[in-house]
């Protein structure tokens, strides 16, 4: 990920444990998360019929949309226990104390690197380094 592709969203202490922020990045609703400390980023629209997820029910890394009810680990952004509809996640780093997202390095893996699923289910990725905000 390059300093293009990082878009700030807020400080690290803005966000505390439990707590969630709806950013809007180019016209798009994102939103971040921060579970026991980790921060996580999730694009702000249900992959069933695009509903809101900002406000859904949190149990955990789970989060439920306030729709319909489906439920999604904000981890993975997969449906716990189940292959089909996945939330869009997007890798968050933390650069002395603000928080950045990168939509760019999503699409791009997200269109590179399929995962199976039924034909015309999203593609999701997540990304694994120790950059990852702790």
């Amino acid at each position: 990920m390059n300093s293009s592709d990082q878009i700030p969203v807020g400080a690290v202490d803005e966000l505390g444990p439990g707590q969630r922020k709806l950013a809007f990045i180019n016209g798009r609703g994102v939103v971040l998360f921060n579970i026991d400390g980790t921060i996580h980023a999730i694009d702000d629209s249900c992959p069933h019929q695009g509903a809101s997820v900002a406000n859904g029910h949190l149990d955990g890394c789970v989060l439920s949309c306030p729709a319909h009810g489906l439920r999604f680990d904000l981890r993975t952004g997969c449906m716990p226990g189940a292959s089909g509809l996945s939330l869009t996640t997007f890798p968050v780093r933390a650069i002395d104390g603000k928080l950045f997202v990168s939509l760019e390095d999503s699409f791009i893996q997200a269109t590179s690197h399929k995962q199976p699923g039924p034909p015309g289910a999203p593609h999701i990725w997540r990304r694994h380094n120790e950059n990852q905000v702790k």
